[in-house]
């Protein structure tokens, strides 16, 4: 019997989650290897998650926010939002996101989190790191502004260590 990513009867308020692994990264290879270790976990049915996204939905958003550097995002947060955030850049860029943060006015409080297959998300995500590694994003962020390519690679390493945080890679099949 597996227990990888069971579905949990009623959402998860990730404000208030237990069990939701700190995680910090310093690089994108850093990161991706963390990727690996929960692909591999998934596969072998060792993956629990403590939050309400599956895997794949968790690495599509990652993947898809990473993407909005490039390609532009949906968003027109009004000037007072941005203004009030861009006061804490640096926090966001350093420290960790908090958890259970919703975009107000968006339905499920963020984008891009539609059920989606572990080896398309993982492809996408592993193709926009791949570019983020090798060039900066020339659109402004959302939120920020424009970001030189150092911070642009903070923001995003935040995020992952946010949300994959709440997968959690269980000891091996038969190990006590």
């Amino acid at each position: 019997m597996s227990n990888a990513t069971p579905t949990p009867s009623a959402p998860v308020d990730t404000a208030k989650c237990a069990g939701r692994r700190p995680l910090r990264f310093e690089s994108i290879d850093q990161m991706m290897a963390e990727v690996d270790r929960l692909v591999e976990a998934e596969r072998a049915g060792r993956l629990r998650r403590v939050g309400n996204w599956t895997l794949g939905q968790t690495l599509g958003h990652l993947a898809t926010w990473a993407e909005y550097g490039f390609t532009g995002t949906p968003l027109k947060p009004p000037f007072f939002i941005r203004w009030v955030l861009r006061l804490s850049k640096r926090k966001f860029l350093h420290d960790p996101m908090r958890a259970g943060v919703k975009i107000p006015g968006v339905e499920g409080g963020t984008l891009a989190t539609a059920p989606m297959p572990v080896d398309e998300a993982l492809g996408r995500m592993r193709r926009v790191m791949e570019r983020l590694k090798l060039e900066a994003p020339t659109l402004p962020n959302v939120i920020f502004g424009p970001l030189k390519h150092e911070e642009w690679i903070a923001l995003n390493l935040r995020h992952a260590e946010l949300h994959l945080g709440f997968l959690v890679p269980d000891k091996a099949a038969g190990a006590s």
